[in-house]
């Protein structure tokens, strides 16, 4: 029997514990309320970026070809290696174009001599025929002879000339500087003039990002230029920010410098090009990459941490706490993240207070304790963000976002 009465005290002291510990419970009855850090909304001036995918490609790329066939006698450049214009690259065996040079040197000197001795012959003709010792007929023919002398010579010294540009052709210089690519003809190998291509070579700072966009943005783009919110790429060098496959953060940063002049019927999509500096040339052409592409004008935009942002099933919520400390969760149409910060279309007010730290703690419909804090603008970015255009303060999320 005693045993009997020890156990049942046993098990009351344990419930009796059991109830004082969940009574101090955070958030159970009588015990105290979860504490949360809340504040309102950020607004600052934004500006919204569109995405895009697409390839570097080098903003000059040069096949070399000879000027002159013949053989080559030597390769003066390493495969791959960078090269400034007018650097030497291969050089054709010179001696057949260097026979032509000398031959036709000849006949200009040849040229010279006929040249002069009609020169002279004329100078006595126009001497007999003021003494009126020869025809008129005799002294024409003498002109005409002079004349025929001049124009030959004049030809032989443009034969000169192309033989000696030959010559100059027999050294393959770099057209422009770039990254060579390899060589596409050895020493003794015959080439023929324009036909044969020797190598290949592409600059690369600055460097192109070519992009396709749709129909629908571009519409987007042209009612903006209408309203005066966004300049169109065509006339404005919008800022445009680059990440690689391998990259997280948009480093690389560059300028739209071209839209094509129709949309491509088969694809419904329309041609773009960004130009980026790569004064290191780690940029190579054919690289893939991630860009974004300014997309409004500024505007004084609403936004909040992304831990703030909680999923409830298939929707996207914030938590908010109302006058009467009671949380309330608000469904949210959600823009870009900008730095961290995550841009609402809808669903706060600017007066709203949105938990920012301790939504775990926070259930529905339950009370809380609440401690005012503040969402931090970010730091300046480095990006070419165009100046902002300060507005009057909106009134909820879908006022604050300019339609453009």
């Amino acid at each position: 029997m005693w045993s009997r009465l020890a156990l049942t005290s046993l098990l009351a002291v344990g419930i009796a514990a059991c109830g004082e510990k969940q009574a101090g419970a955070p958030g159970a009855p009588g015990g105290p309320l979860p504490l949360v850090t809340v504040a309102n909304p950020l607004i600052k001036p934004i500006v919204d970026w569109d995405d895009y995918i697409g390839r570097f490609e080098a903003r000059q790329s040069v096949e070399v070809r000879p000027r002159v066939a013949g053989y080559i006698k030597s390769i003066n450049f390493r495969d791959g290696e960078f090269a400034r214009a007018g650097d030497l690259l291969f050089v054709i065996d010179p001696r057949p174009f260097d026979a032509v040079l000398g031959q036709a040197r000849a006949e200009a000197q040849r040229a010279r001599a006929t040249a002069d001795l009609a020169r002279s012959n004329f100078g006595r003709t126009e001497k007999l025929l003021a003494g009126n010792a020869i025809s008129k007929e005799e002294f024409d023919t003498s002109k005409a002879t002079l004349a025929q002398a001049d124009a030959a010579l004049a030809a032989a010294q443009a034969t000169v000339a192309a033989r000696a540009l030959d010559v100059n052709f027999t050294r393959v210089t770099a057209p422009i500087s770039g990254r060579m690519s390899d060589r596409r003809a050895d020493v003794g190998a015959y080439v023929t003039a324009g036909t044969t291509v020797l190598t290949s070579v592409v600059t690369l700072d600055p460097i192109h990002f070519i992009f396709t966009g749709s129909e629908a943005v571009y519409l987007k783009y042209q009612r903006a230029n209408q309203a005066g919110t966004r300049p169109s790429s065509r006339v404005a060098p919008n800022p445009v920010e680059i990440r690689l496959g391998d990259e997280t953060e948009y480093r690389w940063r560059g300028r739209m410098d071209f839209v094509d002049n129709a949309i491509d019927i088969g694809s419904g999509t329309i041609r773009g090009r960004a130009v980026v500096r790569n004064p290191d040339g780690f940029l190579t052409p054919g690289l893939f990459g991630h860009m974004r592409l300014i997309g409004s004008g500024a505007y004084n935009g609403m936004l909040i941490p992304e831990d703030a942002v909680v999923t409830d099933q298939t929707r996207k919520v914030a938590m908010v706490v109302d006058p009467d400390r009671i949380v309330v969760p608000r469904v949210l149409v959600l823009g870009p993240l900008i730095d961290g910060l995550r841009v609402v279309r809808g669903g706060l007010k600017t007066d709203d207070k949105i938990i920012i730290e301790g939504v775990q703690r926070a259930r529905p419909g339950t009370m809380v304790t609440t401690k005012p804090g503040k969402i931090v603008p970010p730091a300046p970015g480095t990006g070419p963000i165009p100046p902002a255009i300060v507005e009057a303060p909106a009134t909820s999320a879908t006022d604050a976002v300019r339609k453009n």
